[in-house]
């Protein structure tokens, strides 16, 4: 799969967007609402472009994945310690994270989580449903690393 323009630009555009809207939707809605709907929205885009990932890498195994984050790592957004990479295993700490500086120059910390870090769980999930995600902390959310594990399970 080609990007026109590195993730981290598409980010921008949508948080720009997002930014000039909330203030309308939360005055209409409610910011609970907004914001409710919004991770919904965004977590449904996740699981579509987990689907399309599936189909351009044509499996499952975790070291085809693995290459697969390279639009997402475009134009030096993420610093990344790999701590294993198998068919079966990925798993990486995430060290420095240019979506959460970005988010902060905006204004938008406090969406950051839900503009970006929310979408992983749910583009696993379009992705396949052999494999497991699971992440404790975040950079995003004040954590001096992001801890990402993800784990194919056997098939049955």
């Amino acid at each position: 799969m080609t990007e026109t323009i590195p993730i981290i630009e598409q980010r921008r555009i949508e948080a720009n967007l997002i930014k000039a809207l909330l203030p309308a939707f939360e005055a209409e809605l409610g910011a609970e609402k907004t914001r409710a709907i919004l991770a919904a929205v965004i977590k449904k885009l996740a699981r579509e472009k987990g689907m399309e990932l599936r189909v351009t890498i044509d499996g499952d195994d975790l070291r085809a994945f693995a290459e697969a984050w390279e639009p997402w790592l475009r134009g030096d957004t993420l610093d990344m310690d790999v701590i294993a990479l198998t068919d079966d295993v990925y798993r990486f700490n995430v060290t420095r994270c240019a979506y959460a500086e970005m988010y902060r120059e905006m204004g938008l910390a406090e969406l950051g989580f839900t503009l970006s870090c929310n979408r992983d769980a749910s583009l696993v999930e379009g992705f396949s449903d052999r494999i497991e995600f699971r992440r404790t902390q975040t950079i995003m959310e004040g954590a001096p690393h992001c801890d990402f594990h993800y784990s194919r399970r056997k098939k049955t």
